[in-house]
């Protein structure tokens, strides 16, 4: 336990230092949950090894294999299982002044394959989670068309459905670096983003069923939760991939997902995705909505504001090592991460050991999607040296992930949204790994 209790101890310094601005309330609850987030992994895989004993271990008979276990239907909707109780997501307290209107991050250091599971997707609230009654609940199509449109749920389903796989990410995903704070886990430095499959309605499928009139050039989407969310949309893009969605994953939304339907446009900031899609209005020009003027726009160097800025542009992150995944021992590991664009497929992701002097490049895994988690890896002999660890992502246009400077001689350093430099872990000689920042 000698070398748990020296990584632990150095982390208490780093979490302690970065809780001396927080209001008293907040730090305790900061130090306790940074605490639980970055030796939690290196604790469970210490403890969990010293209390299995060695009854269970070959060559006996482990003790699950003694008894019957449980029937059919005794848990009628499956759960994961109580082993897996630490991955779920997480907020970050001090981050908003309300959890109505806040966020919930996925557990990325956690998840397998492409696909985010339902109940691990990041949350986004503007108002709560409106308990929507869906044989109630109608979507409205109206302005610039030839035959306004009231639909409910069952007459929506009624339309032929799609399914595809795209990634759903908020445009503040890693936002908290852009002035320097530095997140001590991979979970609240990328978590907002999510990756599943999504079923619905393409929305030109509607749009042809009511008549667009002659000048329309954009559409706004309303959703039904007590902040009223509505977002401007280039007509454009609604007749080229957007869906009317109702599943996700397989069943219907969760509540927290928009039940009964959403809006979903495929690489776009999230939340131009509207939930609890209500209204879809036809129109000439943008509203300038609430969301897409004091929220959701980037102030540049000039002191001009950069709007509409829809595209989330290419982005990657090592998964593993991470802060909540230390290397353990020495030798042989497959160091893994993802990549994803709102222009595209991933073309090709460059990993770097030493802080982006020199670049070999990963392997692309499974899946290859367009607008999707793309997964890569490649091996590393590591021997106890110190390294920095980064990834860079490429799209099938062409767009290279920009370093930290770059992107800030571009944007500056006022902007929320869109950050997606490259960015750094340093994986210290002990195996911890911790979020340090490089031009």
């Amino acid at each position: 336990m000698k070398r748990l209790s020296e990584n632990t101890t150095d982390l208490l310094k780093e979490i302690k230092a970065e809780a001396a601005e927080l209001p008293q309330k907040k730090r305790r609850d900061f130090l306790l949950n940074g605490l639980k987030l970055s030796v939690g992994s290196a604790l469970a895989a210490t403890v969990g090894t010293a209390m299995a004993g060695k009854e269970s271990l070959p060559p006996n008979v482990p003790v699950w294999s003694r008894k019957l276990g449980r029937g059919v239907v005794s848990v009628p909707y499956g759960h994961p299982s109580k082993h897996e109780s630490d991955v779920v997501r997480r907020t970050v307290d001090w981050l908003t002044a309300d959890s109505i209107s806040s966020i919930s991050m996925t557990p990325l250091h956690e998840m397998k394959g492409i696909i985010t599971p339902s109940g691990l997707v990041f949350e986004r609230y503007h108002a709560g989670v409106p308990e929507v009654n869906p044989d109630d609940h109608r979507i409205i199509i109206n302005g610039m068309v030839d035959r306004p449109l009231i639909l409910t749920m069952d007459q929506l389903m009624s339309f032929p459905s799609e399914s595809v796989i795209n990634f759903l990410e908020c445009p503040a995903n890693g936002g908290m670096e852009w002035r320097g704070t530095q997140m001590e886990a991979l979970q609240f430095t990328h978590g907002m983003l999510s990756c599943c499959e999504w079923t619905g309605v393409k929305l030109s499928t509607l749009l042809d069923e009511v008549g667009i009139q002659k000048g329309a050039k954009w559409l706004l989407a309303e959703g039904a939760d007590g902040a009223g969310m509505s977002r401007s949309i280039p007509l454009e893009k609604a007749l080229d991939d957007t869906l009317v969605v109702y599943a996700q994953n397989g069943e219907m939304l969760r509540p927290e997902q928009g039940y009964p339907v959403r809006l979903f446009n495929p690489g776009w900031e999230g939340n131009t995705s509207i939930k609890w899609l209500r209204r879809l209005e036809i129109g000439d020009k943008p509203w300038y909505q609430r969301e897409e003027t004091s929220k959701y726009t980037d102030l540049m160097p000039d002191g001009t504001a950069r709007k509409f800025s829809f595209v989330q542009e290419t982005n990657s992150v090592i998964t593993s090592p991470c802060p909540e995944k230390p290397m353990m021992h020495r030798g042989i590991h497959h160091l893994e991460g993802i990549a994803w664009s709102g222009r595209g497929k991933i073309k090709r992701v460059d990993v770097s050991l030493d802080g982006g002097v020199s670049w070999q490049t990963a392997k692309l895994k499974g899946l290859v999607l367009s607008k999707a988690i793309t997964r890569f890896g490649m091996e590393i002999n590591w021997q106890g040296e110190p390294l920095l660890l980064q990834s860079r992502a490429i799209d099938e246009t062409g767009y290279v992930q920009p370093t930290l400077s770059q992107l800030r001689e571009a944007r500056g350093s006022n902007s929320i949204y869109h950050k997606n430099s490259i960015h750094t872990w340093m994986l210290d000689k002990d195996g911890t790994v911790s979020n340090v920042q490089l031009g």
